[in-house]
């Protein structure tokens, strides 16, 4: 298998849009991308329903699914895209996705005969407002990053930082789903129980230490039955898209309750995921090989196989910036903390999906896993301010003279993704942010 047999004419990098902004330089959503979301307009008691970027505008899905200009597979998905949430699409499987996607390609082309009759199905995203692309049943949180295990490992256990089954398993555990909300959405600093190294009981308050986790959300399309495990080779036909994730941590409340199930209360108070679905088929140019350091253990036969050695990774650039209540009051630019790649991930989707499905468990539309904190293998590629600050001990000092170890109120984090290969079109995820408030 070669990205060449992904490829497709959705991909073609000369396509133009009628949509003129969608052939701008550096935007995140050319034709090229079409990514979904479930948007209405700001301010208006809408029903939210699906819709697709295309350069500044949002394509409206149920306004297109009326338009008369679609049939067969794509008019079925667009009517399907028409619901609040994305779920009976997501669950309609592949040929639904690439035959919208194809119908959509074509539709927004330039030159396309349905400029007229969809250009009245455009909406500014400047004057949208998002909710969840889907209803998120379940939620699994992974920790595919190696480089960020071990730096969080020394902290705890310096003598042994990587626990014996991390190279044999994708860990992962099971996350609360409640809590998952959309971009824009600001949370109270979480209060829960810590106990100081060198106090003898434990105290309660509001957390000290609160945190963001730079990830990768990856959404679960078509389910499986339960006791049918998803093959290693068949993952693509069950994985529907990607976004940009931030699963805040409460690190003082984590290092407290962790052992010996893991985290609860520091991880379950706020999830922020960025609007846009970026779908697999999409990201098809920007697949890599993946590769394992031949000294390490080998993967298991079942999740082991030439295809996702030689396409299993995904070429996403990820970046973190923050925003200070003084740097907004001072009307100044967030400043870039970290960029990291996912590329550098230990275990591959395909992977995590193999796994997670092998014992039978069955997923389901709208499912969501978090990779788990992308951090690189240098301290300045770190996707946390835990790796960054070195747990608190050394202050990142601030351009504007402010220095952080640990997140503080009115902080507002801004995490991006982006995909640029030469020969194809640069396409985005578009941000993932929210602020701090006081406990």
């Amino acid at each position: 298998m070669s990205s060449h047999s992904l490829l497709n004419e959705t991909h073609n990098p000369s396509l133009q849009s009628w949509v003129t902004s969608a052939n701008e330089k550096g935007t995140d959503f050319p034709i090229q991308n079409l990514p979904f979301a479930v948007f209405r307009q700001q301010g208006t008691e809408q029903n939210f329903r699906g819709g697709v970027a295309i350069g500044d505008q949002v394509l409206d899905l149920a306004a297109a699914a009326k338009s008369g200009v679609f049939s067969g597979i794509a008019q079925q998905a667009l009517e399907a895209c028409s619901n609040d949430q994305l779920n009976d699409f997501m669950g309609m499987g592949k040929d639904a996705w690439s035959g919208l996607r194809a119908a959509l390609s074509q539709a927004l082309s330039e030159g396309s005969n349905a400029e007229s009759a969809l250009s009245s199905c455009l909406v500014a995203q400047a004057d949208v407002e998002y909710a969840l692309p889907c209803r998120i049943g379940d939620y699994t949180d992974f920790y595919t990053s190696i480089h960020h295990a071990t730096s969080v490992g020394k902290k705890f256990r310096p003598d042994n930082p990587l626990l014996p089954n991390y190279k044999w398993v994708p860990i992962g555990y099971h996350g609360r789903s409640s809590s998952i909300e959309i971009s824009g959405s600001d949370f109270k600093r979480p209060k829960g129980q810590t106990k100081a190294p060198t106090a003898e009981t434990p105290s309660f308050g509001p957390c000290k230490r609160l945190d963001y986790e730079l990830e990768v959300g990856i959404f679960v399309g078509k389910g499986n039955e339960l006791g049918e495990p998803i093959a290693l080779d068949n993952a693509d036909n069950h994985v529907f898209g990607f976004c940009i994730f931030n699963d805040w941590s409460a690190r003082d409340i984590q290092g407290w309750e962790y052992q010996p199930l893991g985290p609860f209360l520091s991880k379950n108070f706020a999830s922020t995921i960025s609007p846009w679905i970026v779908t697999t088929e999409a990201l098809a140019p920007y697949r890599k090989s993946w590769t394992r350091d031949e000294n390490d253990p080998q993967p298991m036969p079942y999740l082991e196989s030439e295809a996702n050695r030689e396409l299993g990774a995904f070429d996403i650039q990820l970046q973190v910036k923050l925003e200070t209540e003084k740097m907004r009051s001072a009307g100044e630019d967030a400043v870039e903390l970290s960029q990291s790649n996912f590329t550098d991930s230990y275990w591959t989707v395909a992977q995590m999906v193999a796994h997670h499905t092998v014992n039978g468990c069955n997923l389901q539309p709208g499912d969501m896993f978090g990779s788990g904190t992308q951090s690189g293998p240098n301290p300045e590629q770190a996707g946390s301010l835990l790796e960054l600050s070195n747990a608190g001990a050394e202050p990142i000092s601030l351009p504007n003279g402010e220095s952080r170890t640990f997140l503080e109120d009115g902080d507002n984090v801004i995490m991006s993704g982006w995909c640029e290969k030469e020969g194809y079109a640069r396409i985005g995820f578009g941000f993932v942010e929210a602020k701090v408030l006081p406990a």
